[in-house]
């Protein structure tokens, strides 16, 4: 028989933090959950627990702080966005904060985060990675986040992706860590 599919999850875990349920769950789950109509519940079979079990135990790892998050890994490429650029951006830190939640919650922008500027050859401190098909279709994105920004904004760069070095989380290998 044939895998069915799956989406990769994206995810952060500690594995000291894990009961045998939670490890079960997350190798369950780390090469991506079940496409089907009613993933949850594919995974709750094949771990042997009630679904509203598995959903609370992925809550109660989030409370916890041992998973950062869940979410779908898709590979932008097989979707026919061949322009990912990751735009970097050196901004005003009174300001990055405030102008970062604004940036990451454009619909042009799949993620977006704040890093150390590494002087005096990286000036950057604001990353948001934009998808498109061309890089030409890319373009408005990048101005209207640049646009955003304002005069908060001293320079920027986007840099453009050639191939995908990782589409996966955390592993946790089957006899432990």
């Amino acid at each position: 028989m044939t895998p069915a599919p799956s989406i990769p999850l994206a995810t952060a875990i500690r594995a000291s933090d894990l009961d045998a349920i939670d490890r079960a769950l997350v190798q369950a789950t780390q090469a991506g959950l079940p496409l089907v109509p009613a993933p949850w519940q594919a995974l709750a079979d094949r771990i042997g627990i009630p679904e509203d079990e598995v959903l609370a135990r992925f809550a109660a790892m989030h409370e916890r702080g041992v998973l950062r998050r869940v979410g779908a890994v898709p590979n932008h490429y097989a979707l026919g966005w061949r322009a990912n650029g990751m735009t970097v951006w050196d901004v005003d830190d009174a300001r990055i904060a405030e102008l970062g939640e604004r940036v990451g919650a454009l619909t042009c922008v799949s993620h977006c985060y704040q890093r150390p500027r590494r002087l005096p050859d990286w000036p950057y401190n604001l990353f948001a990675m934009v998808h498109a098909r061309t890089r030409e279709e890319a373009a408005p994105h990048i101005a209207q986040i640049r646009d955003l920004l304002g005069q908060a904004c001293r320079a920027h760069d986007v840099l453009w992706s050639t191939r995908i070095l990782k589409k996966t989380g955390l592993r946790l290998r089957a006899s432990g860590d």
